[in-house]
């Protein structure tokens, strides 16, 4: 319950300790990552279901397939450019602190 603060709670994380603000950090991309994957099922149904039916046929799953495939592969290229951004980030503070 009392992991869903107010987002005033993210404005005092560069007050706050590294470790909390680095929850604060993980738990917000969960949620991105999280509304990433509702905004993928939704284009990818739309873009692929002609007629809904009780069961897909070949061609729609491969559709499906290949519509998911390709947000994946865009979703990961952004999250690796996030990680190589914080990790020049943090080499960068510790040649500052050297």
């Amino acid at each position: 319950h009392h992991l869903c603060w107010p987002l005033s709670m993210q404005t005092f994380g560069a007050t706050a300790d590294p470790q909390l603000q680095h929850f604060i950090e993980i738990e917000s991309q969960k949620q991105r990552f999280q509304q990433l994957v509702h905004q993928m099922t939704e284009v990818c149904w739309e873009k692929c279901m002609d007629k809904p039916g009780p069961k897909l046929d070949s061609r729609t799953e491969v559709c499906f397939v290949n519509c998911v495939e390709r947000f994946i592969d865009t979703s990961q290229f952004i999250l690796n450019r996030l990680e190589q951004t914080q990790r020049s980030r943090g080499s960068f503070s510790e040649t500052m602190s050297d």
